[in-house]
């Protein structure tokens, strides 16, 4: 296995986040400090000499406005540029995270976080550091392939990660024979299904197995990005374009040129935006903001949804003519319970995965705790149940995964596929989201599934069967 690399200096007064990352980071990097303040931030920025800073917004309990972390970002960069700091925090206002990233922060995340997710942009800021740093990204020695300092943090080249779960089930076995057909050409696909059911893990597959595979793949959470940054991310910008534009900005698309681009949550674009994207498409060229340069793009689409784009053509929310350019070919991905089969399989797959990352000496799933996976509803899909075989080997103290293990007595549980009537409701997913609902109707399931939740964003995300950008989205709308 490849030696660790990098340094890692998280500052948060959260003392069981401190000690979550420290047990969770060093398996990553080679090197991990925590401190609970900023108070020793600089003695710690000249003896400890990090790459990164996870750095968190709010220190004081009775102020929440981030104000400290965007301060603190600020002072990072002016005493050690090449240093990269990554903004975390517990309040998800897009509006302060685009200031921190005027200030030079390299990204930002939520809490509570995906560990995969955190492990990813902690390992691009690492990579990006060190490359200013004049050191080779991953060796430590001699600097390789800068790309002009884009930070590559959803650049993937080629097959990455964890390949597609194909198991036995039928819709499955359907979809891998149009990969095969599909994948060799360059036609526009739209990938569909519900959250975590892996629409992702799907377009890496399919870029994978393509003529572009050797070339990079990039991939865009279209509803994570705020209207006023949308041209800038996608079609990049020229310095001088607006206030703080310093530097020539190059967008996704040409990142992502003589490969893939891939655009997730594709359904939450704001109408007068899709007409923008729609043109780039179209004529395979784009104009930076504030250029007026067209230059041609060469890149193979593929998109994502878990919304009915049918129905929000039919309301008028989204441009038919987009609808069909980018739906060459459809592949909608199975809810994980319409492939029963695929369950145990999965969980025994994560089950290995997890204990050899945890150093856990489990080697299987006892019969009771597998019957009791596949009577679980799942509505958050795989993603669920990875998270939940995660959780399970983390608490796990035998050599194999009981029911005991598995916890889901939680109201964040989608409750059992029974009709027992026994009036579990709190238990019960709020049903998801949808184009058609009149406003006041969903600013109720949303006010619900917070109050349930305890106002955790991530959970009332999985209640309401939405991703955590469009719920941000629907609490920024309704003032919650």
């Amino acid at each position: 296995m490849a030696s660790k690399i990098g340094k890692i200096l998280v500052v948060d007064d959260n003392l069981g986040i401190r000690r979550a990352l420290e047990i969770l980071l060093p398996v990553h990097f080679a090197e991990v400090k925590t401190i609970p303040s900023p108070a020793t931030l600089v003695s710690s920025l000249e003896q400890f000499r990090p790459d990164v800073v996870l750095l968190d917004m709010n220190f004081n309990t009775s102020i929440n406005t981030g104000n400290e972390g965007l301060y603190w970002a600020g002072e990072i960069k002016k005493m050690v540029p090449d240093v990269e700091v990554v903004l975390f925090t517990a309040y998800a206002d897009i509006a302060l995270a685009v200031e921190g990233m005027k200030r030079g922060a390299f990204d930002f995340l939520v809490k509570p976080w995906e560990n995969d997710k955190l492990i990813e942009v902690l390992t691009a800021a690492r990579d990006k550091a060190r490359k200013s740093m004049g050191r080779d990204a991953r060796s430590g020695s001699g600097m390789t392939g800068n790309r002009s300092g884009i930070a590559d943090a959803n650049v993937i080249p080629g097959l990455t990660g964890n390949p597609m779960f194909w198991g036995t089930s039928q819709p499955m076995a359907a979809i891998r024979k149009t990969l095969d057909k599909i994948a060799p050409t360059d036609a526009t696909v739209l990938i569909t299904g519900e959250n975590g059911t892996g629409k992702d893990v799907l377009a890496k597959e399919i870029h994978a197995h393509s003529l572009r595979s050797e070339k990079p793949m990039v991939a865009v959470d279209a509803g994570a990005i705020t209207e006023t940054l949308f041209e800038s991310e996608l079609f990049g910008h020229v310095k001088g374009a607006f206030t703080d534009a310093q530097t020539d900005h190059t967008g996704k698309f040409e990142q992502a040129d003589g490969g893939t681009l891939f655009l997730d949550e594709i359904g939450n674009i704001p109408l007068h935006l899709q007409a923008k994207l729609l043109r780039a498409i179209q004529n395979r060229s784009i104009v930076r903001v504030g250029g007026t340069e067209a230059r041609p793009i060469n890149i193979r689409l593929i998109c994502a949804t878990n919304m009915d784009l049918e129905a929000l053509v039919r309301q008028g929310r989204f441009r038919e003519d987009l609808y069909y350019r980018i739906n060459t070919v459809h592949i909608a991905l199975p809810a994980l319970r319409e492939r029963q089969e695929d369950i145990v399989p999965l969980a025994e797959l994560f089950l290995q995965r997890f204990a050899e990352k945890y150093h856990r000496p489990l080697t299987g799933i006892a019969p009771e705790a597998a019957e009791l996976l596949k009577t679980q509803r799942w509505s958050g899909n795989i993603r669920e149940l990875q998270n939940s075989i995660e959780k399970a080997v983390i608490l796990s103290e035998g050599t194999v995964l009981t029911a005991k293990d598995l916890d889901f007595s939680t109201a964040l549980r989608s409750g059992r596929n029974d009709n027992s009537g026994s009036g579990q409701k709190d238990n019960a997913v709020i049903p998801s989201l949808h184009p058609v609902i009149p406003s006041e109707v969903e600013e109720s399931k949303v006010r619900e599934a917070m109050e349930r939740a305890g106002g955790n964003i991530s959970a009332a995300a999985k209640l309401l069967g939405v991703s955590r950008p469009t719920l941000y989205a629907k609490l920024k709308k309704y003032d919650i």
